[in-house]
């Protein structure tokens, strides 16, 4: 974890502050954990079905922004999965992007929405 830290710190030190913070929380109603319950489970009793498939969404979010560049070219990143009290999986990830696709102003925030 240490070791963890340290790498984080080495990104932000040569790509200073992040341009993007995006949150990626789990969702227990998700069809895909409902459609893997048995008919009496509940997402609460099979976290193992919850984060797995928390893992894949999470995968397939990270593709759309690092490689089909949806905010555009990310130079560097870094994210943490944390539980909440319930249970649940969120993600917080940093995003550096690249001098062409930061975001100066309004407009290039609309682009997003």
């Amino acid at each position: 974890m240490q070791q963890n830290y340290q790498d984080a710190m080495a990104i932000m030190r040569k790509y200073r502050r992040p341009d993007l913070f995006v949150t990626f929380p789990g969702n227990p109603k998700w069809p895909e954990i409902l459609n893997a319950l048995e008919s009496q489970q509940r997402p609460e009793n099979r976290p193992d079905i919850v984060v797995r498939i928390f893992k894949m969404k999470l995968t397939e979010l990270l593709d759309d922004i690092l490689k089909i560049n949806v905010f555009g070219e990310v130079i560097a990143y870094i994210y943490v999965i944390e539980f909440q009290k319930r249970g649940l999986p969120h993600a917080h990830i940093l995003l550096n992007l690249d001098s062409c696709s930061k975001i100066r102003n309004k407009a290039d925030i609309d682009n997003f929405l």
